[in-house]
């Protein structure tokens, strides 16, 4: 999967190639070409150390192109960014068409 829009799926978008998207675009933007570490969808982000408050923003600015919308403020917590599942779930409150 590259890091390009990928249209909406009939249905919606599936939460499985989301969850990829975003482990694709935390290992090109926030780790080293050579790092071996693992991202997973419950690895911790922030709170592991790998996203900062800058990257966080950029991450939202991110999703909000990709799936056009607006994450609002008080919803984009350190907290709902921490994990690829915490994103997703904050996804699902935000674009309908995310499907598990």
């Amino acid at each position: 999967m590259t890091l390009d829009l990928f249209p909406l799926q009939k249905g919606g978008y599936m939460a499985d190639d989301i969850r990829q998207l975003i482990v694709d675009y935390v290992r090109k933007e926030y780790l080293d070409e050579d790092s071996d570490q693992e991202i997973t969808a419950d690895t911790k982000l922030i709170s592991g150390g790998i996203v900062d408050s800058f990257s966080m923003v950029s991450l939202k600015l991110f999703l909000e192109k990709k799936f056009l919308i607006k994450i609002p403020d008080e919803k984009a917590t350190p907290e709902a960014f921490d994990s690829v599942n915490n994103i997703i779930n904050l996804l699902k409150e935000l674009v309908p068409s995310v499907k598990e």
